[in-house]
């Protein structure tokens, strides 16, 4: 489908939306500002403006080409939602250039797009085959792509990055073999490598945890996201409420970690003892549900004022 198309039957449905509406609460200051910072297709986004009319979005996005879709899908609301190129870790600046308030909500929906990996072309699945291995989420930035990565990393970098990014159990050997094929050009042919020394499991493709690793050291996805649980947290305004959802378990440790120093530091409360998981009703209607964890977090100044006695 060519970007901007307004047909997004084929875009998988937004996970946990009813929760993530359940936390964010904006019926409490209805006339708030919400920042989705992983706007995607738009599925969340359009949720909270139908659940909340009076409510203005702001949604974020490193990749222009997804915000083309996201702009088709929430034309409807007009200037209650409005699109930036950009990443979450830049909210503040965000916020400050367009003169914004404190939002009373941000969600953040962390990962690949479903739109990024049916576009073959941009290299994300390992479905690809004649694809250039890029995996950038910004195609018109400066960043290395996964061509560069593969035929440039040392092996021992190629490892760590495999290991530390995919937990792929045997993260040498696959590198090695990286380096060994070199040049690589094309997605069919790097998967077809990784494929003949990765780990193999019943239930996933052996290349899985090498492209999720190549992914995400990429576009640098862990260092946006522990600027952005940072930037968000301060961002909020007394009474608002940071939402997350994780699919990975390293970004699942860097929200615990960035909302227990928040509550030392008395910045509000976790609401959110446990992961929020998806029902079983769901997850057989939306398979990608299936490792989603949601946790929350409330910013109180309350809070400040108890942690400083």
């Amino acid at each position: 489908m060519a970007p901007g198309s307004d047909d997004l039957s084929h875009v998988h449905e937004p996970v946990l939306v009813q929760e993530v509406l359940a936390y964010l609460a904006l019926e409490r200051m209805p006339t708030g500002l919400v920042v989705d910072g992983t706007v995607g297709a738009g599925g969340h986004a359009t949720a909270i403006l139908h659940a909340h009319p009076e409510t203005r979005l702001v949604g974020l996005d490193r990749d222009p080409e997804i915000l083309t879709h996201a702009a088709a899908r929430l034309a409807p609301f007009g200037d209650r939602a409005q699109l930036v190129h950009g990443s979450y870790a830049d909210l503040d600046q965000v916020l400050m250039e367009r003169a914004l308030p404190a939002p009373a909500g941000i969600l953040l929906d962390v990962g690949v797009s479903s739109l990024q990996l049916d576009d073959l072309s941009r290299g994300f699945s390992f479905k690809g085959e004649d694809a250039l291995p890029d995996m950038r989420f910004d195609p018109t930035g400066e960043e290395q792509t996964a061509a560069d990565l593969v035929n440039h990393a040392s092996e021992r970098e190629l490892a760590d990055i495999l290991h530390f990014h995919g937990e792929e159990p045997r993260a040498r050997a696959v590198a090695r073999a990286i380096v060994h094929a070199r040049p690589i050009t094309t997605i069919g042919q790097l998967r077809e490598v990784v494929r003949r020394s990765a780990f193999r499991v019943r239930r996933h493709d052996a290349a899985t945890r090498s492209f999720q690793a190549l992914r995400i050291a990429v576009n640098d996805e862990l260092g946006h996201f522990e600027r952005g649980l940072r930037t968000a947290l301060e961002a909020l305004g007394e009474g608002g409420r940071l939402v997350v959802l994780c699919f990975q378990s390293a970004e699942e440790r860097l929200v615990k970690d960035a909302f227990r120093e928040a509550k030392r530091a008395g910045r509000g409360r976790i609401l959110t003892k446990k992961p929020v998981r998806a029902t079983q009703e769901e997850i057989r209607r939306n398979p990608r549900a299936r490792p989603a964890r949601l946790r929350a977090f409330e910013v109180s100044e309350n809070a400040a004022r108890e942690g400083s006695k």
